[in-house]
């Protein structure tokens, strides 16, 4: 009988090692933040017909940091910068201009810093960083947003009806006027330009923020995705010997295929990586080369906002998007 356990709890680690999703990686880390900004950056990309980024890391002289900023939105009419704030419960101004939210499910109160003043920083450090990287645009065309999307978040008078502000209802239902030229900045920062610099400027600034630091993205099986910091990989010796060629400098995006038999009944995962082309916007070209290794190799990524890192088995990970 004992023989007959012992057999069936083998199998059973066997089935789930090479055949099975290890869910519990990550089952304690809260995504909800990431999947939430890269739901409304795909919503605004298809609502203005522009290009967003997610996670943008911008170098701030003042403080000598780097500023985290979750959107910004590129178009021909509008530079957008947005901050999400996933709050739930109802939120209110304190005397010192913070924004408190009491927890709907257990009330507890937690404050934080009014983020319509933190766009606004992240206005002036997103212009200056422009400027100094040669894209020289007049001050005030740079526009902010907050974005409460949770429908569980009931905002006071004094936050709701700031127009920087769209509560849940105002982002449903939102359209923008893109009908409106007060923000064709291309055309204010060329008055009297020709179409091509109009087009060059444009291009100038997507090239700029496609180069520039941001945080790693860790897409996970499930439809979650991560923002963090790529640390390493972690596995066999034979395998970190092949693995050594995935670089930041040199490697943009890493795809994880499903685990395959490769004779004699030996399971290898393969992975994709596609190498950084600095000649075009920093991203990937569209060639891919492969590496195959061990099912049990993981990568180890500490999430935003996060003390320690974290592992995560290969059989878990979708994708790997690495900064600039």
């Amino acid at each position: 009988m004992w023989v007959e356990i012992l057999c069936c709890l083998v199998f059973y680690k066997l089935f789930r090692r090479f055949f099975v999703d290890d869910v519990d990686d990550f089952a304690d880390i809260d995504s909800s933040h990431c999947d939430t900004c890269f739901t409304i950056a795909s919503r605004l990309e298809k609502l203005y017909g522009g290009k967003c980024f997610v996670g943008l890391r911008i170098p701030d002289p003042d403080s000598g940091t780097r500023q985290h900023i979750d959107i910004v939105l590129i178009t021909k009419k509008e530079i957008l910068v947005v901050a999400v704030r996933n709050f739930s419960g109802y939120v209110q101004v304190d005397k010192e201009g913070n924004w408190t939210c009491i927890s709907d499910k257990n009330l507890k109160t937690k404050t934080h810093p009014d983020p319509v003043l933190e766009v606004s920083g992240q206005i002036t450090t997103l212009q200056s960083y422009l400027e100094q990287r040669g894209a020289s645009l007049p001050k005030g065309l740079i526009t902010g947003r907050v974005i409460l999307p949770n429908p569980n978040c009931i905002a006071s008078p004094s936050i709701g009806l700031q127009t920087e502000v769209l509560t849940h209802d105002k982002w449903r239902d939102f359209k923008p006027d893109l009908g409106a030229g007060n923000f064709n900045w291309v055309k204010s920062a060329f008055s009297g330009g020709k179409g091509k610099n109009q087009d060059a400027l444009h291009q100038n600034i997507n090239f700029i923020l496609s180069s520039s630091p941001m945080w790693d993205r860790l897409e996970l099986k499930g439809d979650r995705s991560m923002l963090g910091e790529f640390i390493e990989f972690k596995g066999h010796q034979g395998d970190m010997a092949a693995l050594k060629s995935i670089k930041r400098s040199k490697v943009s995006r890493i795809v994880v295929q499903k685990a395959s038999l490769f004779g004699l009944g030996r399971s290898r995962t393969q992975i994709l990586y596609s190498l950084r082309d600095y000649r075009s916007d920093g991203s990937s070209s569209s060639e891919f080369k492969e590496i195959a290794v061990k099912p049990d190799t993981v990568i180890v990524f500490e999430p935003l906002n996060s003390k320690k890192p974290r592992k995560f088995k290969l059989s878990s990970v979708e994708s790997l998007s690495l900064s600039p």
